[in-house]
């Protein structure tokens, strides 16, 4: 893929960048490598007043840098404000708890004694410079919930993201520049993915980070662990949206269409599976399509937009392919299911409901990373919790229920991450993120997502000491 940024709300290609060399990539890496070795002495309180200024640039950026988004990605303008407001607030949540997050520990000396131990400290020392693989879809969120924690510990970053969002890559470096973090803290590669091989096995990568496909997933993981680095991914979703006959249908159906559309559909958190119980269904289908076919597909930068367009012909045309072999093989649309035709450019599809679905259809076990949900029809909850876990992801997971035992028996039984009861799935600074099964491993944001990219270091003292 070129390094470019195409409107996809037009197809029109608006600019261009050339890869980096090789040459300047040894650059990059030297660059990196030596801000790390002044930057990990530096204090949680400098560290945090850097981040602070980062925060308050970005969110005197929010308008123009959402704009750049809509344009690169297609998501819609009021969706873009939203993402640059939720970066610049988890930014100050870090800077605000990091200290706290990564203070020593110190076991009961009691505990210890029989090592020979007066005492000992578990302490967190960053690693080095992590390396960040980095989608399009939430083209500023994505990289901030691994840079904010990051640069927090002491780490430096080098950030390869998505081909289609150049624009958004480059300024992210900029913002941290502006913010007074030391050249090379944290650097944009504009490189190809042929790229990413070579500088993963440098030394002087300590680990990486990706959010994206399975596929890039595996890659990267196949070559951290021939060089025996850490990495944490967060992979594809295929999320369960359980509705019992508890729930109120009203919000949860209303609930279940903003879940599904969020980021015109292109989230891996999206809610994508609706299953629902037999005594509702007809009365949740119902609701759900009504609330999916009046919503508004157009112009991502028209502030009415409820659905802007896919971010790329690629990904319009992989999402067409699942819905059509739905339909073969026997799905119904409720609504949907084709390009807008009045739109003749740009990478639009309509927002789609499917009802009969059954395994032997490629939606079934793919990921559907658009508009386009699925409903599934169960007699009891032993089933419900049956079609959820029939899928290779397990990101997260919504469940509407008031039922206290339903409750128990699915925050127990879910394969994912997560489970979200009478709400949507929603990333947050406080909360751990991450998946099970083919979703990845490794947890972003809250403490456990600081602390993995640091050395957990044990500093023994011998009873002289």
């Amino acid at each position: 893929m070129a390094i470019a940024t195409v409107n996809p709300a037009t197809g029109e290609t608006l600019k261009t960048f050339d890869a980096l060399n090789a040459g300047e990539i040894e650059d990059h890496l030297i660059r990196a490598e030596q801000a790390f070795k002044q930057y990990r002495d530096t204090s949680f309180a400098h560290r945090a007043e850097l981040l602070l200024k980062a925060a308050d640039l970005l969110d005197a950026d929010q308008d123009t840098i959402a704009r750049t988004m809509t344009t690169e990605m297609g998501k819609t303008l009021v969706a873009a404000r939203a993402e640059a407001a939720k970066c610049a607030k988890t930014m100050r949540w870090y800077a605000t708890h990091a200290e706290e997050l990564l203070a020593d520990e110190q076991p009961d000396p009691a505990d210890v004694k029989d090592s020979g131990a007066a005492r000992a400290v578990v302490r967190y020392r960053p690693l080095g410079t992590i390396l960040a693989v980095m989608p399009w879809n939430f083209p500023l969120w994505q990289v901030v919930r691994f840079a904010a924690p990051a640069l927090m510990a002491g780490n430096t970053g080098l950030l390869k993201h998505a081909s289609n969002v150049p624009q958004t890559a480059l300024y992210l470096e900029e913002l941290f520049r502006r913010a007074g973090f030391p050249e090379g803290c944290f650097q944009t590669l504009l490189i190809g993915s042929g790229a990413v091989e070579d500088i993963l096995r440098d030394p002087r990568i300590a680990a990486a980070t990706l959010t994206g496909s399975e596929v890039a997933g595996r890659s990267v993981a196949s070559i951290a662990g021939d060089e025996v680095k850490k990495t944490v991914l967060e992979l594809g979703g295929s999320d369960p949206f359980l509705v019992m006959p508890s729930a109120d249908l009203d919000k949860a159906a209303r609930t279940a269409v903003t879940a599904r559309v969020q980021n015109n559909g292109q989230s891996c958190i999206a809610a994508k599976r609706f299953i629902v119980h037999n005594d509702v269904y007809d009365a949740f289908a119902e609701r759900f399509t009504a609330g999916m076919a009046a919503l508004t597909l157009g112009d991502p930068m028209d502030e009415d937009t409820d659905v802007g367009p896919l971010s790329s012909e690629q990904g319009r045309s992989d999402l067409e392919e699942l819905v059509d072999d739905a339909v073969h093989r026997g799905a119904r649309a409720l609504c949907g299911g084709r390009r807008p035709p009045e739109r003749h450019t740009g990478w639009f599809y309509e927002p789609t409901v499917l009802d009969g679905i059954t395994p032997e259809m490629r939606i079934h076990q793919e990921e559907a990373f658009g508009p386009v949900a699925t409903l599934y029809r169960v007699a009891d909850l032993d089933e419900a919790v049956t079609v959820a876990n029939d899928t290779p992801f397990g990101l997260s997971s919504n469940a509407w229920t008031r039922d206290a035992g339903e409750q128990a028996r699915l925050a127990r039984d879910l394969q994912a991450g997560g489970v979200f009861f009478n709400g949507m799935t929603a990333s947050h600074p406080g909360l751990p993120f991450g998946g099970a099964k083919r979703s990845g491993y490794g947890r972003e944001l809250s403490g456990h997502g600081i602390r993995e990219f640091c050395n957990m270091t044990t500093v023994w003292y011998g009873p002289e000491d």
